[in-house]
């Protein structure tokens, strides 16, 4: 309703300069946003921010004096706002960009767990609990992420996690039917590793999920890079016409392509090892017995494309998940609205067990990758949800 005082939300990130998460997701509740052909202004307020750090750059101070709101020196007062209670409706913890160390796994250590954790602080010790958006992966540990989502259980709070690319525009507009059965599916994306990867894993994971009973949790995961990802292929441990049926919604094929203009299958006439020098393939082993397969082809491709063999249907199932030019990033804007929405109604759109499900995945692939490749049994996988009835992700 117009005449209701707009929700006070804070903002707790790494850092906040052009282009970096917090900037996209917390200018948008400043200003607004692009939704359904026309510029949505939320009835939220920003009112207080934390920054880990300050880089050159740094944009917090001027946005804060710009639109009124304080940056305070620690976690627990910008939940209080300076105070002795909690004074916000909801909260946006964006661990993303900075510097920060890695880990022997190569896993940058982004202090999400640590802000979730202080927020958690400040909700048993004040009484009350609000929602939390957590962006991107939930962890670089699954033991971490998992702790994360039992305390958002046990004070009951929602918890919105993730990233853009499950909601989306979708080149075709492809939503698998809910309860389908999947015989197999395979996923394309670019980047690097571990920030790249997670958007693909995530992307495929929320068209999977809508399978006949849903996520059950993962048996095994392995990953191997370099020539034995081509090797795999011939061995037929991922199917090459999902491949090409993924490769096919690609807008950008390199090689000839940008070369002379020329159509191209990249698989069929092996232009991929040639544009590829450093592949990489994630095996993913599910309890209920689809596997699933990432390959990440820097330098075949830029886009993100999922393809998958539904049993008893005659075609192949593909899409590619549309990522719109930087700036200005407007496919954030659909994450933003479901943002929002939590924000609004007090539940999340999108279960956070889907980031919990990838966060496992990603980092017991990156164990095997650190033991040269190994399969790796994952017990511990036990997360299990039913995707919501429609896919959440844009449309107009």
């Amino acid at each position: 309703m117009p005449d209701q005082p707009p929700k006070r939300l804070a903002v707790i990130c790494t850092i906040y300069r052009y282009l970096s998460h917090a900037q996209h997701f917390t200018d948008r509740f400043l200003v607004g946003y692009p939704c359904g052909g026309h510029w949505h202004r939320p009835n939220m307020k920003v009112v207080s921010l934390y920054a880990d750090q300050s880089p050159e750059g740094d944009q917090s101070r001027a946005r804060a004096q710009e639109f009124g709101f304080e940056v305070y020196p620690s976690i627990a007062e910008t939940l209080r706002c300076g105070g002795d209670a909690l004074a916000v409706d909801g909260i946006l913890v964006i661990g993303e960009h900075g510097e920060y160390p890695n880990n022997e796994k190569g896993q940058k250590q982004y202090p999400r767990y640590e802000m979730f954790k202080q927020c958690v602080e400040v909700f048993e010790q004040d009484g009350r609990s609000v929602p939390i958006y957590n962006d991107k992966n939930l962890s670089y540990s699954f033991e971490k992420g998992l702790e994360m989502v039992a305390d958002a259980k046990r004070l009951d709070f929602p918890v919105l996690a993730g990233s853009s690319l499950p909601v989306t525009w979708r080149l075709p507009d492809l939503e698998l039917p809910l309860g389908c059965e999947i015989d197999e599916a395979l996923m394309v994306g670019v980047g690097g590793s571990d920030a790249m990867d997670y958007h693909a894993l995530e992307a495929m994971q929320c068209m999977i999920e809508r399978r006949k009973g849903g996520e059950t949790g993962v048996k095994a995961v392995e990953m191997i890079e370099g020539d034995a990802v081509w090797e795999a292929g011939k061995q037929g441990r991922y199917a090459s016409d999902l491949l090409v049926s993924a490769l096919s919604r690609s807008d950008s094929p390199q090689g000839y392509t940008i070369d002379d203009g020329r159509t191209q299958d990249l698989v069929g006439t092996g232009e991929l090892p040639r544009l590829v020098k450093k592949p990489a393939a994630y095996f993913i082993e599910h309890r209920d017995g689809l596997k699933t397969t990432l390959l990440m082809l820097n330098g075949a491709v830029s886009d993100y494309c999922f393809a998958a063999r539904l049993k008893d249907h005659p075609n192949l199932q593909s899409t590619q998940f549309f990522l719109s030019p930087t700036p200005p990033v407007t496919y954030s804007a659909c994450l933003v609205a479901k943002i929002e929405e939590m924000f609004k109604t007090g539940r999340s759109p999108i279960p956070v067990e889907r980031t919990l499900t990838v966060c496992g995945i990603l980092d017991h692939c990156l164990t095997s990758r650190q033991q040269s490749g190994v399969r790796i049994e994952t017990p511990d996988h036990r997360v299990q949800y039913q995707a919501p009835e429609s896919s959440q992700h844009c449309r107009d």
